[in-house]
C-alpha cells in the first residue's frame, strides 16, 4: 500500500494557503517554493483541489484562497481530491498459481480482508482535519521564533 506524495503536498499547499493568504497573494509559484517542487505539479494539484471545491482561484489579479475553513477539510477530503488510484488501495499480484491450493484461493480470501482495511483507513482519514495541522504548525512556528 502506498499513498502518493500528492496527498501530503496537497495538505502542505492548503495549510500554506491558510497561513500566507492574509499577508500576500498565494500562487502556484509561491506554494512550490514552500513545498520544494515544480510549480507544474502544484498547479495540477490545485486544479484537483478546485474541482473538489476546497480552494478558489481568483482570475485576473490571481491568487488562491480556501473555499472553506481548514477545520471543515478532512484528510479524507484531500485524499478524495488528489488520489486517483484510491479505489484499489492494495494492488493484488496478478498470477497466483491456480494449481496451488493457496494460490487458487488467496485472492478471494484476501480481497475481503483488504477491503475492510481500506474502509478502516478511509474512516480514520475522516477523523482528522487540516485545522489540527494548522494549529500545531502555528504553535511550532511560534516556538521556533522565540
Amino acid at each position: 500500500m502506498q499513498i502518493s506524495t500528492k496527498f501530503t503536498i496537497a495538505i502542505h499547499a492548503l495549510v500554506a494557503i491558510d497561513y500566507f493568504s492574509a499577508q500576500e497573494k498565494v500562487t502556484s509559484e509561491s506554494l512550490s517554493r514552500s513545498i520544494g517542487c515544480n510549480p507544474v505539479i502544484v498547479r495540477s494539484l490545485m486544479s484537483n483541489l478546485q474541482k473538489a471545491k476546497l480552494i478558489q482561484t481568483k482570475a485576473g489579479t490571481g491568487g488562491t484562497v480556501l473555499a472553506k475553513p481548514l477545520e471543515n477539510i478532512t484528510f479524507y477530503d484531500v485524499y478524495e481530491a488528489v488520489e486517483k488510484n484510491k479505489d484499489d488501495l492494495f494492488h493484488f499480484h496478478e498470477n497466483p498459481n491456480p494449481a496451488c491450493p493457496v494460490g487458487r484461493n488467496i485472492h478471494k480470501v484476501l480481497d475481503q480482508e483488504l477491503d475492510s482495511v481500506q474502509l478502516d483507513f478511509e474512516n480514520s482519514l475522516k477523523k482528522h482535519n487540516l485545522g489540527e495541522v494548522a494549529k500545531e504548525l502555528r504553535q511550532d512556528i511560534q516556538t521556533e521564533e522565540k
